[in-house]
């Protein structure tokens, strides 16, 4: 009898004393052991930071720290843009407006002083009247002839002298998307001789100043037509008989694009880049 009672106890000893292998757990139960004991952590701090005194000048935050990096970008960059587009507002040049001029000075802004008042010096009317040189006539490669504007101004410094006469604006410049314009005033010898509109195309604002002189010399072109500076140029017949004695047309190549047209050149020129005469 008393080795069966003690078996029950020695079975239970050895049950105690035996280790037993702990069941392994899932990665669910993992996962909310982690965030469980996160929250308590998480909980225990904010409870005793709620208890110290806070410092709002240590804790604030710099509105730089908090500032996102497309608010630091917006705050330094401009969303607009910081100088006017010429090509909309124009060059705002318009010519000073003298309210009371005085009897010497004129304003040539809107005056007429001295129009068909007298014709000038035979000296003069001769040199501006003479017969062009065929020598110093260009032909554009679409067909039209053309004297260079710096020509003009050496037949207005032979007639005048340099310094006898002057172009004065008399309008503000316009910018278009494309062109330049603006009226400008011949005036020789103090007289006021012409007046005309000069313009010029650009392809980029970056253009525009250079499209202000060009127009300036479009101007004073049309302005010498008065004073009879190689009008030969606007005669037809004088052009065809030029056309047929001193410029050709030749058949070229576009050494980029490869295209093929037709040009004018003079006859003592030979074709330039960027086209290659073809036979």
């Amino acid at each position: 009898m008393s080795s069966l009672r003690a078996r029950p106890w020695a079975a239970l000893k050895a049950i105690q004393t035996t280790s037993i292998r702990p069941i392994p757990q899932t990665p669910l139960q993992t996962l909310s052991k982690r965030i469980l004991s996160s929250t308590t952590r998480f909980n225990q701090q904010n409870s005793s930071s709620s208890n110290q005194p806070t410092n709002s000048k240590a804790q604030a935050p710099s509105s730089s720290a908090q500032s996102t990096p497309s608010q630091r970008i917006s705050t330094q960059t401009p969303n607009r843009a910081t100088t006017d587009n010429i090509s909309k507002s124009g060059l705002s040049d318009k010519p000073l407006d003298l309210d009371k001029p005085s009897e010497e000075k004129i304003d040539w802004t809107r005056s007429f002083h001295g129009l068909s008042a007298e014709p000038f010096a035979k000296e003069a009317a001769d040199i501006l009247l003479a017969e062009i040189d065929s020598n110093e006539v260009e032909i554009k490669p679409d067909g039209i002839v053309y004297l260079p504007e710096i020509k003009y101004r050496r037949v207005l410094n032979r007639a005048f002298g340099p310094g006898g006469w002057g172009l004065v604006p008399r309008s503000e410049s316009i910018v278009t998307p494309k062109t330049v314009t603006r009226e400008y005033a011949l005036v020789c010898h103090g007289r006021l001789v012409s007046v005309a509109r000069g313009e010029q195309d650009y392809f980029s604002p970056d253009g525009i100043p250079t499209a202000t002189e060009g127009c300036r010399s479009n101007a004073l072109v049309r302005c010498c037509k008065d004073l009879g500076i190689a009008s030969e140029l606007w005669d037809p017949r004088w052009i065809r008989k030029y056309k047929a004695q001193y410029t050709r047309e030749v058949f070229v190549e576009h050494v980029v694009n490869k295209r093929k047209s037709k040009i004018w050149v003079r006859k003592d020129d030979v074709v330039g880049y960027p086209w290659k005469e073809t036979r």
